[in-house]
């Protein structure tokens, strides 16, 4: 296995389609910081993407930018390579990652991860016990958001292209064998886009 690579900014100058398939088993990793016994213990918790959802900005009726730029959504319209993250019904952070040259505000909504490394902390960020089925940590935009500790007031705006920032996506050369096409779920608007990517027959995906 090669040694893992942060994704450079140009890897997400794509338009979102291209992204989206391109993202697809790559490491979401996540450098998870807690307070114990007055020390501070760092620990690395990941997932392979393993769904994920195209959105064509000004050009599309589901996405967050198609009424053009507003401060909640002003992240999209900025450099490719930043995570853009929005609460959903009153209960669920959801992850995007922007794409596409600066002002153009494309992005791709990461819909499902197969957990890698640090499930027994997902767990516990889930409230569930340390033995639950893996799949109920991150299968789901919403879950895997919640199994790995991002919210908006945290990690809206950070940068995924550094090392620094503690949230940021890997290549460790892992690649899919085969992709599944489908149209975009939990939409209403422009629903019938073939725009949702995941790695066929993986049982993380979601819906």
């Amino acid at each position: 296995m090669a040694k893992a690579q942060i994704l450079p900014r140009d890897f997400y100058v794509d338009p979102p389609d291209v992204v989206a398939r391109n993202l697809l088993g790559k490491l979401l990793v996540r450098r998870y910081e807690t307070e114990a016994r007055s020390r501070r213990k760092t620990e690395r918790l990941a997932g392979r993407i393993v769904e994920a959802e195209a959105y064509f900005g000004l050009d599309d009726p589901a996405a967050h930018a198609f009424a053009g730029k507003t401060e909640r959504n002003a992240v999209l319209f900025g450099p490719p390579g930043f995570a853009y993250v929005y609460f959903i019904y009153g209960m669920h952070f959801c992850m995007n990652i922007c794409c596409e040259p600066e002002g153009q505000a494309g992005c791709v909504l990461l819909r499902a991860l197969e957990p890698v490394e640090g499930l027994g902390t997902m767990a516990r960020l889930r409230g569930l016990s340390a033995d639950a089925n893996s799949r109920l940590l991150t299968s789901g935009p919403g879950r895997l958001c919640q199994a790995l500790g991002i919210v908006r007031e945290t990690h809206n705006g950070i940068d995924v292209t550094s090392a620094r920032s503690g949230l940021h996506v890997e290549d460790d050369g892992f690649r899919p064998e085969e992709i599944a096409v489908t149209r975009r779920i939990g939409i209403r608007k422009a629903a019938e886009r073939p725009a949702r990517f995941a790695i066929a027959g993986n049982r993380f995906v979601s819906g």
